[in-house]
């Protein structure tokens, strides 16, 4: 551990999807992400997910948990809304409670893998890209459920936006 690199560090190529050899193309950053989950074993794989836990950044000023979409999937309180005012740019905002670092772990996937992409490349994220990260044996199934309920409330935010 202690190796990864920082979203700063993924940012050169937000264009283009990443072909993988798993399944359907992903955004090159989250492309990434599921490569280093993939080179980890058990513990370390939940190790990771803490570590990006305290990688989400906060809220920007002004913004509100209660002016975004709660997950109810999410074990604990969790909050997304998506900023589609520039389709070839969306941005993603997550609030969730420090006490729950496997959700935020979850969040801050999300965030480094598809924020600042365009509106149709988030759109065609496969919804069990999850399943890549191979988390199944280190995360019960319920919090895996999140992780693929914030995707589907991202997409449907893009969709239900102006342009959408």
């Amino acid at each position: 551990m202690g190796q990864r690199r920082t979203g700063a560090d993924r940012d050169g190529d937000r264009a283009g999807i990443a072909v993988t050899s798993s399944g359907p193309a992903l955004p090159p950053r989250l492309a990434e992400l599921v490569e280093e989950f993939g080179e980890l074993e058990g513990a370390d794989k939940l190790t990771l997910l803490l570590e990006l836990s305290d990688e989400l950044p906060p809220l920007p000023d002004g913004m509100e948990a209660a002016d975004m979409e709660q997950v109810p999937e999410c074990q604990t309180p969790l909050y997304v809304t998506v900023d589609a005012s520039d389709p070839t740019s969306v941005h993603l905002h997550f609030q969730a409670p420090a006490e729950a670092p496997t959700t935020r772990g979850f969040a801050a996937i999300l965030h480094q893998g598809l924020d600042g992409e365009s509106r149709e490349t988030v759109l065609a994220v496969p919804e069990d890209f999850s399943t890549r990260l191979g988390l199944a044996q280190t995360v019960s199934p319920l919090r895996l459920r999140g992780l693929s309920a914030m995707l589907t409330r991202i997409k449907r935010q893009l969709r239900a936006a102006p342009g959408g």
